[in-house]
Formats: C-alpha cells, structure tokens, sequence
C-alpha cells in the first residue's frame, strides 16, 4: 500500500540528549574512547596567557577540528566548519550541544599564525597517538616500508620563473670524499684537490609557491608538487614523513627519515624500498647497521644488443673485471663521484669479434664504472633472491602502497591546501596523525568487540553460535 510520510516532524518538539544521536558504532566515539586528548594542554600552556586576555577557544576543540577534516577527507577548513553546523556526530565529537555557535573557520588557521607555527606542536601530537598504537602492541616496526607520492601544490602551475641555484650536496659527500682518498693513496695515486667550483642547475620556480618543487608526470603533463617521504610498518600505522619539493631525489631523502624513525621508534630488522632507493651509500647505511636491504631488480641502463655489466666479472684478487672474450680490463683512477674507472686495452679490442656487442668507442676502448661501495649494493643484490626478501617485498602494495591510496582517496590529499613547505609538513603531520589515529580507534574497538564476544560465550557457552558465526573455539 502507497502510504506517504508528512513533514510535520520538522516543527516537532522533542527533549533528547545528543549522546542518544550519535550511533555507537560511529568514528567520533571510537576515537574518544581509544585516546585522551587532555595532552593538548600541556602541550600548548606556554602558548596561551593563563591570567590575562579574553577566554581562547579550547585548544582541543581546534586540534579535533582539524582532524574531522583530514579523518573524513573535507577539502578545507571552511567546508569543514559547515559541515560541523550540520553534523551532531562531529558536534559530539567537539562537545558542542545542538544550538551552540560553532567557531568561526579562521579561528584554526589564525591560532596557527598567532601560536603554533615553527613549533613542533603537530609532530608530538603525531607521535604521541603513534605511541598509544605501540603501547597497544598494534605496530610491527621489524620490517619498514618507505616510499614517496607527489602530492599537488596548491599553485599556477603556468607561473613560474628559471632561476639558478646551487646544486644540493650529498649528505655523505666528505664521508665518501675520505675514502676516495684512501683509496687512491692504496693504489698509488693522488688524492683529489679539494673543489673549488661551485656547481649550478637551472630550475623553475614557481611564484605562487616557491618552495615547490617541478615534476614532470609523464610526456604530456607537468606540475609543481611536494613530495612525502613515509615510512609504515607491516600494519599500515605511519612511523615518520618529511616532506621535501619534488624535484629532489628520493635517494637524497632517504638518510633522513630512516634515522628520524630509528630515533623516535625503533631500528627495524629490515627495510623494504623501491628500484628508486638502490643505491650504494643506501645500502651500505643499512647493511653497516645490520639492517637487511629489501630491494627490487634495477633494469640495466645498457643499450640494446651491447653486453650488459654483469657479464663483464670481477676478479676481486687481482682487482679487474673480465670480458665474454677472456680479456681484462685495468683499473685506472676513481672519479669524484666514487666511481672506480676499469678500461680495456685497445690494441687488443681492435680485433675482437665482440667489439660491436662491447662498445661504440672511436678508439676501441671499453670503460666500466665500479662504486667504492659496490660490495654492499652486490649484497644487496643477492638478498633479493631470497625467499624472506620476496615476501616482504610483495607487501609493499599492502602497507606503504595503501597508506598513499588512501592518503588520496578516502582523506582528500591529491593536492596540498596550504602553501610553503613548513606548512606543508604540518599538513602531513595532522593527516598521518588522523590516518593513524583511525586504525588505533577500530583496531581497539574491534579488539573489545571481540573480546565481549568471547567472555559471554565462556559464560554461556552457545557452541552452535560460535561455529555460525565463523569463529573457532580453539
């Protein structure tokens, strides 16, 4: 039977506690019931006159605001404010009742101008709910995932200048200097001459965001984005991000955030990477600290139908490599760069019936480049074909993978909302906060669930229960 629904409800009078509107089963109340946000005062005390000036807003509620934001993916704070004036899960969440004026969408962003910016206020509030997780023995940090995704700057991308600017210097550069020099005196060389010039690169800036950085996508787009350095464990919970322009080199980043989660959580057993990290200083970071390297296979750079690196081998005694044609090629000298130079004898690659496969040289000589710490990356090569290695390597796309699709998808970071890269990594932090924050409330929500389930099935025992539900009593 048609039977339709009249609108007098919207005029109705009814004496109702919020608490009774909000499902028990929604976010807000898991979060409030898996962390106590009372650390925010002690945090920000110093920030606030305790005796003096008109009442604040409470430094909680605008911590909490912010995270209704990146929890459930609203793209800005003015968004976010209307979507509290409309919301009594979010209003609940703040303790604000049904008719009181929520703030006013600034407010976050003035109290951050005013008071939290160039603190490390967002950073601890990061890792304090990481370590609510660790103490609810939630994080695995044995095995870390790290990776980077380009995240949009909020910027013209069509508006920008060329500028040139130094080239950045590698952080272990005097590390590697040192043992360039070594080894150069052990073979019977000169050490390098300190560098006096001064080496440059062309870059585009842009005017909007200047502390972005140019990243070409693909062939037919181009952006200015920021790039976010992560690192996860097995179960997905965020252990420390840097963000940095995108034009700097995930390899340059990666010293930085290993040591940052190795000071505030732990030293991992093993770290799992891409292709784009298989470097020889990366690895012999890892390796030095008894840190198993999980990395990728490299695609040779070699040009096709030319013989690859690998089958030129070296003899490490007598320190040469050897060619497919039985012929050896003798050290030379080591560049700045590390590299030690390995070169044939033209007199003898003249008539090779592989000169064509070997080389493209005018006069007939063949160079192969070895890393002073080649060792290590050798090492590194061989563990890939471990079967411990393969494993961890395939949860990649379950760990670090998923936080960054989700990071996309479900909390609305395609693109950043703030401009400057100190803002930036706020932005980062609040957001991976939330992230984990989320998986600590319904990790713990359905860890009690469990928990209620099992102690009134030891009370009452319903055993045909159990087994229709798809639990097993062992």
């Amino acid at each position: 039977m048609l039977s339709k629904h009249g609108k007098s409800g919207r005029n109705q009078l009814e004496i109702i506690a919020l608490d009774d509107l909000v499902p028990a089963d929604h976010l807000v109340r898991k979060i409030e019931d898996s962390i106590d946000f009372d650390f925010i005062y002690d945090l920000v005390e110093d920030y606030y006159c305790l005796d003096n000036g008109r009442p604040s807003v409470d430094p909680v509620v605008l911590i909490k605001m912010a995270l209704i934001q990146y929890l459930f993916g609203i793209r800005s704070m003015r968004q976010t404010i209307k979507e509290i004036e409309t919301n009594v899960a979010y209003r609940w969440f703040l303790g604000y009742g049904l008719t009181e004026k929520i703030p006013h969408f600034s407010t976050f962003g003035k109290n951050y101008v005013r008071r939290f910016q160039d603190t490390d206020l967002f950073e601890v509030i990061f890792y304090r709910i990481l370590q609510e997780a660790i103490d609810h023995g939630f994080v695995n940090s044995e095995v870390i995932f790290i990776d980077s995704t380009h995240v949009k700057a909020n910027a013209n991308k069509k508006k920008y200048v060329k500028k040139l600017v130094r080239s950045q210097t590698r952080t272990y550069q005097e590390q590697l200097e040192n043992e360039i020099n070594q080894d150069q005196l052990a073979n019977g060389k000169k050490i390098l001459a300190p560098k006096t010039n001064v080496e440059v690169k062309e870059v585009k800036e842009n005017t909007t965001d200047p502390d972005s950085g140019y990243f070409v996508k693909n062939e037919r787009e181009s952006v200015f984005a920021y790039s976010f350095h992560t690192g996860c464990d097995r179960n997905g919970f965020v252990l420390g991000v840097i963000v940095e322009p995108s034009n700097i080199h995930d390899s340059q980043v990666f010293p930085s955030l290993y040591e940052q989660i190795k000071l505030t959580v732990t030293q991992p057993t093993a770290v799992a990477v891409d292709a784009g990290y298989k470097t020889p200083y990366i690895s012999k970071i890892l390796l030095d600290d008894g840190v198993r390297p999980v990395m990728p296979y490299k695609r040779s750079q070699t040009k096709k139908g030319f013989f690859r690196k690998h089958e030129f081998v070296y003899d490490e005694y007598y320190d040469w490599y050897i060619c497919p044609a039985n012929e050896t090629l003798a050290y030379r000298t080591t560049t700045r760069e590390g590299y030690r130079q390995y070169i044939s004898d033209p007199k003898i690659c003249k008539d090779c019936p592989f000169l064509s496969q070997c080389t493209n040289s005018r006069n007939h000589t063949k160079q192969i480049q070895r890393h002073i710490w080649q060792d290590y990356l050798d090492e590194a090569e061989h563990l890939r074909h471990t079967e411990q290695n393969k494993q961890i390597y395939k949860q990649r796309k379950e760990t670090i993978e998923r936080v960054f699709a989700d990071m996309k998808e479900k909390h609305g970071m395609r693109w950043t909302t703030l401009r400057g890269k100190r803002r930036v990594q706020m932005q980062a932090m609040l957001l991976f906060a939330a992230m984990n924050l989320k998986k600590l409330a319904n990790w713990r929500w359905h860890n009690r669930r469990l928990h209620r389930f099992f102690y009134q099935s030891i009370k009452k025992p319903p055993l045909k229960a159990v087994f229709r539900s798809g639990f097993s009593t062992v």
